[in-house]
């Protein structure tokens, strides 16, 4: 929902006119977005609701669509992109699909009862979806790459457009006095910050043996972690921090929305997030967006943007080389740590600044038009 939020405010600052067909009813969360949304749900039961069968999709898209220059459809596994492909196909609307990750082989090798249960639909729904789009789109060159790994019977038109980020849009300065002055254990300190769920997929406990690791002996580092638990897990990730001895400099702040989240972000001095899978990472875009450094792993889709801005450092996935990549960060001069902060802020506006973002989708969609007459 953040990606859609994003792309859609900047679709709209960039002066097209945008629309929202969501599948859920009339007063969920959804609807509070400043856009036109129209709510289509709520889902019926009938295919079960995790599929969001919404019978008034397919006729309002009837209806509909040919006001419009080209729909983007997001995510996959769902109603929707049945419902798309059904009327689309063939009129002059081109449809375009937005994965977000759902194709990444990471889910096959992790869940493969699932996938099986995926695999019996694939053949007739989603690869029938992605085969006859005008464009697939993906955020970063990874996901393009990777995305044929998850079944061998796939075709697609493949576009990276990318994915991103808004600028700050409130004086970092001032957010880190405010969240120093609510966190005063922390001034003084040199921060490494995680931000994100509090989710095994996110490596949150190796993130703590790897600071462990790497920071026990240098007393000035503290580790924030910044997230939602939604999962349950933050008592058994305290309890590894106290064996570890590290619990007096670990910082649990819980989720930071809206505007509160740039406060965590201007006061760290570098930003971590060595998950396991994560197609995009908005947070490590923002993180770029208010000029910190990012270690990374390299199953973070976005880690080849990364390495070739200079924009971070980029490990594998394990506790070793994770506290090996900390101990590199914390081994640069304060001209070399300079030097990476900026190339930070480079690649955030070359790459992962919404506004480009959103303008590779729009050109997408004016490319799958001039395809569609001729």
């Amino acid at each position: 929902m953040e990606a859609v939020r994003l792309l859609s405010l900047a679709h709209r600052e960039a002066g097209h006119e945008v629309e929202i067909a969501s599948l859920d009813g009339p007063g969920s969360a959804s609807m509070t977005l400043p856009l036109e949304i129209h709510a289509l749900g709520p889902v019926s039961a009938r295919f079960g609701r995790k599929f969001g069968y919404a019978p008034r999709l397919i006729p309002w898209l009837r209806a509909n669509h040919m006001r419009f220059d080209g729909v983007v459809v997001h995510g996959l596994w769902q109603y929707q992109t049945y419902a798309c492909r059904a009327v689309l196909l063939g009129s002059n609307t081109p449809y375009l699909v937005f994965p977000h990750g759902m194709l990444d082989p990471w889910f096959k090798e992790q869940y493969p009862l699932k996938h099986l249960k995926k695999w019996l639909y694939w053949p007739w729904g989603d690869y029938r979806v992605l085969r006859d789009a005008a464009a697939t789109l993906f955020t970063c060159e990874e996901e393009k790459l990777i995305a044929p790994k998850s079944f061998w019977l796939y075709r697609a038109h493949a576009v990276v457009t990318g994915l991103g980020a808004s600028t700050p849009d409130v004086d970092l300065d001032r957010a880190a006095e405010n969240f120093l002055s609510e966190y005063p254990q922390l001034r003084g300190t040199r921060i490494v910050l995680f931000m994100g769920r509090l989710h095994p997929k996110k490596g949150c406990d190796l993130l703590l043996s790897a600071f462990a690791k790497a920071y026990l002996s240098a007393p000035q580092w503290r580790l924030l972690m910044v997230g939602p638990d939604q999962v349950g897990w933050q008592l058994q990730l305290q309890g590894q921090a106290q064996q570890l001895g590290i619990s007096e400099r670990v910082c649990w702040a819980g989720p930071r929305m809206g505007d509160r989240r740039w406060g965590p972000l201007a006061a760290a001095e570098v930003f971590i997030l060595p998950s396991h899978q994560e197609n995009f990472g908005i947070a490590v875009a923002e993180a770029m967006a208010c000029g910190k450094p990012v270690l990374i792993s390299d199953k973070v889709n976005i880690w080849r943007e990364i390495q070739q801005e200079k924009a971070g450092l980029v490990a594998s996935d394990t506790a070793e080389d994770t506290a090996r990549m900390l101990s590199q960060w914390v081994a640069l001069d304060a001209d070399e740590r300079m030097a990476v902060a900026k190339h930070a802020r480079n690649c955030f506006e070359k790459h992962f600044d919404i506004r480009v973002c959103a303008e590779a989708v729009v050109q997408a969609v004016r490319d799958a038009r001039v395809v569609e007459a001729t």
